[in-house]
Order: C-alpha cells, then sequence, then structure tokens
C-alpha cells in the first residue's frame, strides 16, 4: 500500500506575498496574510482552490447569510472541513489529491505494446524510454515542455520541484493547461477513446481557447477577506443557468472514474467545475508526472461561463474581454464596472464584479479589484508563449463612495481614460508626424511612444481612481498626464539637429484643449445635451 504523506492541510505549500509558504490550515487560521503569491495563474488557480473549499464548507443562502458569515466565519467553517476531511488532502498515497491512479495501466499497456513492437535493441529502449514520467520543465508555466522547446534563457531551464511546487503545478494544470500535444498519446483512454499518435488536448477551460481570458477578482485588506468577498451564495449560483448542476462536489471528495462518466458531466455543469476542473488527469512520480488529458469543457462559444471573465452580448454577438500585454487590466476598469451606469455602453459582464462589489463596499471594508492571466497564441491546435506573450496582472482600490455617489465616480472616470486615450492617441500621431517630416517611416516609434506613455500613466493609475470625485485634483492630474504625454513623446524624438528641432516643434502633441477649466467643460457638455437630447 501507498503511504499517506504530505497533507497540504498541514504542510506549508502555498506562496504567499512578502512571507513563507503556508498551509492551508495557516491560510485560514492567519489574517496576517495581504495575499497570495507566484505568478498571476498560480494566484488564480489557488483562489479557485480556497474558493472552492470555502464553497464546499459553507456556501450562504443568500447576501444577508453572506454578511452574517463575515471573513472569521467563513475561515472556522473552513477549519472545520479540513479538519473533517484531512485525510482527503494527500499529496501521495491511496488517493492522491486531484490525481488518478489508474493512468499507470494506460501507460504500462501502451508501454507493453510498443515493446511487443520494437525491433532491435535501439526501438526496445525507445519504446521502454516512452513510458517514463514526463519532466516539469520550468515549472511556472501550467503545463510540460515541449520534446522540441527553445531555451532562451536560463529561466526556461528545468528544474528539480520539491513537493510543495508540484502541489502549485498540479492545482494550476487542472484548470490552465495548455491545448497541444505534450500530453500523452498513441492509447486508449479511460473511457475507451483512442488517442492517436499526435493526438492535440484541448486547452483547459480557464485559459481561453486563442488568447487568454482576463480573470478579475474583488481584494479586500487581507486574504481572508479577498476570500469572502468572492463567496457566492446559492441564490447566485442559482442564477446561473448554465449551472445546471448548481454548486457541485469538489472532486477531491468524488474523483471522476473516466472522462465522461457522470461524475465529469456534473463537474462541467456546475461551479465547482469552474474551480477545479479536472481538465488533466495526472499522477506523480519520483522523476515526473504522467499527464493525460482529462474532461473536455466546452469553450464559451459553446456556453462555458465562468464568473471571474467578462463577456458581453450572446450567440455569434458574444464577445470576450481578453488578455492585451500592451493594455493593462487597470484599463479596463470602466468596462468591468459599467453596471454602475445603466446608460454605459461597451461594458463587460463579470459576476465575480458584479455580483460582489456592492455588497462589499457595505461592509466599509477597503475593496479592490485584481485582474490577471497569461496571454497565449495558437497555432494548429497547439497553444505556447511567445514574443510579446507574458502574464499580465494589476490590483486598484476603489474609493469609499456611497451608491449616490457612485455614478458621478464612474462618470468622471469614464471622462478622464477617454482623455487618456485621445493624449495616447495624439502620443502617437505626433511621433508619426515627426518621423514622416524626415521622410522615415516611424510607425515603429510611434508605437513604443504610446506605449511609453501608458506606463508612465500606469504610476498615477490609484491616484486617477482615487481622485475622480474632486474636481481640483482631476485638472491637476490633467497636467500631470500631459506631461507624461510630452515625455513619451521626446523619449522618441530627440532634437539634437536643427532639422529635428524643426520637426520636434512642428509636430509637438497639441494638449492645450484638455486643460479647460473642469466647470466650463460640463456646463458646455450639459448644454450641449439640451441642444442635442
Amino acid at each position: 500500500m501507498i503511504e499517506n504523506c504530505f497533507n497540504l492541510v498541514d504542510e506549508p505549500w502555498i506562496p504567499i506575498a512578502g512571507k513563507e509558504r503556508a498551509s492551508l490550515r495557516q491560510i485560514f487560521e492567519e489574517s496576517s496574510y495581504s495575499e497570495l503569491g507566484g505568478n498571476p495563474i498560480q494566484k488564480i488557480a489557488l483562489t479557485k482552490l480556497l474558493l472552492a473549499i470555502a464553497q464546499t464548507a459553507y456556501t450562504p443562502e443568500d447576501n444577508y447569510d453572506w454578511k452574517d458569515l463575515g471573513a472569521k466565519g467563513m475561515a472556522k467553517k473552513c477549519l472545520d472541513y479540513l479538519e473533517d476531511k484531512h485525510d482527503l488532502f494527500y499529496l501521495y498515497g491511496e488517493k492522491p489529491f486531484l490525481q488518478m491512479s489508474s493512468v499507470v495501466d494506460l501507460i504500462e499497456t501502451r508501454t507493453n505494446k510498443r515493446k511487443a513492437k520494437a525491433k532491435g535493441n535501439a526501438a526496445l529502449l525507445k519504446a521502454e524510454k516512452s513510458g517514463e514520467p514526463k519532466s516539469f520543465g520550468a515549472g511556472f508555466y501550467p503545463d510540460l515542455p515541449s520534446e522540441n522547446n527553445t531555451v532562451l534563457s536560463h529561466t526556461l531551464l528545468e528544474k528539480e520541484l520539491d513537493d510543495a511546487a508540484k502541489t502549485v503545478f498540479i492545482v494550476s494544470v487542472m484548470n490552465f493547461a495548455f491545448g497541444g500535444k505534450r500530453s500523452e498519446g498513441d492509447l486508449v483512454n479511460l473511457s475507451g477513446q483512442v488517442y492517436g499518435g499526435l493526438y492535440s488536448a484541448k486547452s483547459s477551460p480557464s485559459l481561453g481557447n486563442y488568447i487568454g481570458y482576463l480573470h478579475s477578482y474583488l481584494v479586500g485588506e487581507n486574504l481572508l477577506t479577498s476570500l469572502w468577498f468572492n463567496l457566492l451564495t446559492h441564490e447566485q449560483i442559482n442564477e446561473n443557468r448554465y449551472w445546471e448542476a448548481g454548486l457541485g462536489v469538489p472532486p477531491w471528495e468524488s474523483m471522476p472514474a473516466f472522462e465522461n462518466c457522470r461524475i465529469a458531466e456534473n463537474l462541467k455543469s456546475s461551479y465547482m467545475g469552474c474551480l477545479v476542473a479536472m481538465s488533466r488527469f495526472v499522477l506523480l512520480q519520483e522523476n515526473g508526472l504522467y499527464y493525460l488529458d482529462g474532461i473536455q469543457y466546452p469553450s464559451h462559444k459553446d456556453g462555458w461561463r465562468e464568473p471571474s471573465i467578462g463577456l458581453k452580448g450572446s450567440g455569434k454577438d458574444l464577445k470576450v474581454l481578453w488578455l492585451n500585454p500592451d493594455k493593462r487590466p487597470w484599463r479596463e476598469l470602466t468596462s468591468l464596472l459599467s453596471f454602475i451606469d445603466s446608460e454605459a455602453q461597451n461594458g463587460f459582464d463579470c459576476q465575480q464584479i458584479n455580483g460582489g462589489l456592492r455588497r462589499a463596499k457595505k461592509t466599509n471594508q477597503k475593496v479592490g479589484i485584481w485582474s490577471g492571466g497569461l496571454k497565449v497564441r495558437a497555432n494548429s491546435g497547439d497553444q505556447s508563449v511567445k514574443q510579446g506573450d507574458d502574464f499580465i496582472e494589476s490590483c486598484v482600490y476603489l474609493p469609499s463612495n456611497q451608491e449616490q455617489e457612485e455614478s458621478k465616480w464612474f462618470e468622471n472616470l469614464s471622462s478622464e481614460m477617454k482623455i487618456l486615450d485621445a493624449m495616447s492617441s495624439q502620443v502617437y500621431k505626433a511621433t508619426l508626424n515627426y518621423f514622416k517630416a524626415q521622410k522615415v517611416d516611424g510607425k515603429n516609434q510611434a508605437s513604443i511612444a504610446s506605449h511609453l506613455f501608458w506606463q508612465l500613466c500606469e504610476q498615477q493609475s490609484q491616484k486617477l481612481i482615487n481622485d475622480c470625485d474632486n474636481q481640483a485634483q482631476r485638472e491637476t492630474l490633467r497636467k500631470t498626464f500631459a506631461r507624461l504625454a510630452n515625455k513619451a513623446y521626446n523619449a522618441q524624438c530627440p532634437k539634437t539637429t536643427a532639422r529635428q528641432l524643426t520637426a520636434w516643434v512642428e509636430n509637438s502633441p497639441r494638449l492645450g484643449k484638455y486643460f479647460k477649466n473642469l466647470e466650463q467643460e460640463q456646463k458646455e457638455e450639459h448644454e450641449n445635451t439640451i441642444t442635442n437630447p
């Protein structure tokens, strides 16, 4: 019998920002943890797991029950649950956490077939080697390295992971594994489906089919409060028509037998499937892991919904809020908060934000929005991270204004973001025209200048959000952003020679119109509304 060891309830394995790793018990005992550590994908995957534990331990009936529960009440329920289900959280043992022991037989059967067909010692050794576990690679991507993976820097070199890092890896791949041929092929899976030698697995549901979803969560003054803010009620879960099976049962309590068994189908149609998808069937070994395709989920086009992703429209007009490394998540804030203004357009519906923000603000606690994910690209069904693809995340905190003031604040924020967009366009056009005046193609420099402008603005993003209800500070901030626009222009447009100086003067960004007194600006907007209703 396999010995039970490394229990996730007791062993420290969860990365914590600014602190040492923590166990599951410590997560719900300590109120000093501010936020999770790791890269954005690991943060989302761990948040999902912790929410799955919290939702299983106790799901409030409605918002009144949620408020009565509180962060401390949630933590107490979770600790009681972990104590009761302690034996279900061993990384190694008879029932390893989120792992499928049955995949060993599939690999052994395939290896024996290959050995039987092998002709010569070289072919026999190759057949035997094909039965060995796969390598973790660098370990920070939610997937395994391909056999012809190009190593561009030391960060991509294969690393020996400890049990804590292996646990984070397994939790991450359940929802975020890349699509492609890195999963085991040339075998018959647990449900009897034949996988050919070039079998390509679908990407995990939380990653995003082509580009990568932008996930958003509420955050509070500490980790426990953040989890409580994002806890859904039975009322919210039942309102989501895509979750026909309701909350569902966590897989560590009831593991699927094969890819499309009753338990697997229930995961696909329940909220629990969003939190712990089991999209890969894996098993840890001493020198790697066995890695097979698991439960196959539909895409958002086929009805898949997660409360942390932004969607708008329906049917053929359905649109997703994708990740964009050139557009930091804080710039999507007006899209995520569009529900504040019933007349706002081009907003995205994110259930995690829409359903929780106002109830969280009523607690009179610090409330913010964290957004992040991983930008990927797809080619012939294979997903990878190349060129400008990267992890991305940002976090902003919202002012504690009352609901009646919230609409005006949002209106002001939307107005200031439109002005920043206009300034960015001015920087781009000014830089482009600077090089055009010298008979040079300046598209690349114009893009760099515009991107630099947004990078500089990000340093002032929290101040912008805080000051949107203060007229004098808005005026001051506009001047700050104008200086940043000129700084970005100057960084790409030197004025060393007489010819350069002439082009620089003639094409400098014209930003004076943005400094008009806000009272006059609002008066003109009001008069324009009356004249052209």
